[in-house]
């Protein structure tokens, strides 16, 4: 399948998911899941792999049905008891290659009936890659300000995430960048709409934003002594 656009159906399908998330409304219709959403989705992950190249060589957009960069519509329910069996929104990932899950940097996009959104960085990372950015703030803090206050991503993602209420442990309460220290995210956030996503030339769209954000993941991976 070619990838031309999104198409309307994708919220359709998706909002009906929410409205009959148990197992035997989405088995009646795994066909719709399959061509509405699912199939449109691998498309546009084929068609963005020229355009993620060119942002950075060390980031994978893959197709794979499972375990590439579409994330799973079934939802891990045996430590959340009553939790719905089905996610429903569309997660793309284009993960950094030597990422082994949604804790790596990486670029995303959300398509939900409620919310659609990108986001580049990096989302709960752990403890020592956390360390590992927060060290390299510390240690380079010019080129932290350079990368997060640079004016092509700041026009086009906000800073978004959690942070701790106190300092973290092991730097000094009274930084100067403590705010930043204090980050338990790494995030950028750039909201859309429903009509964003089925114009014609969200490829392209998308692309331009994740090539905005250059600056701010380059820090990052440097930071977690990965390539970009």
């Amino acid at each position: 399948m070619e990838f031309r656009r999104f198409e309307p159906t994708i919220f359709q399908f998706l909002e009906e998911l929410a409205d009959n998330n148990h197992r035997a409304w989405f088995q009646e219709n795994k066909g719709r899941y399959d061509a509405e959403v699912l199939e449109p989705s691998l498309a546009f992950i084929r068609a963005f792999q020229p355009r993620l190249k060119k942002i950075s060589a060390y980031f994978v957009a893959s197709d794979r049905r499972v375990a590439g960069s579409l994330m799973r519509v079934y939802r891990d329910t045996r430590f959340a008891k009553g939790a719905s069996p089905y996610k429903t929104n569309v997660g793309i990932q284009f993960r950094h290659e030597f990422g082994r899950d949604v804790h790596a940097p990486g670029f995303y996009v959300h398509i939900a009936s409620e919310e659609c959104f990108l986001a580049v960085g990096i989302w709960r990372p752990d403890m020592a890659a956390l360390t590992q950015i927060r060290q390299a703030i510390v240690d380079r803090p010019n080129r932290w300000r350079r990368a997060r206050n640079d004016r092509k991503f700041r026009s086009v993602f906000e800073l978004e995430g959690g942070s701790l209420k106190s300092s973290p442990r092991g730097f000094p309460a009274d930084h100067p960048l403590i705010e930043d220290l204090r980050r338990t995210d790494f995030l950028g956030l750039r909201e859309l709409t429903e009509p964003d996503v089925l114009e014609e030339d969200f490829l392209d769209r998308v692309a331009e934003s994740f090539t905005a954000s250059r600056p701010f993941m380059r820090f990052l991976c440097e930071a977690l002594n990965v390539p970009f």
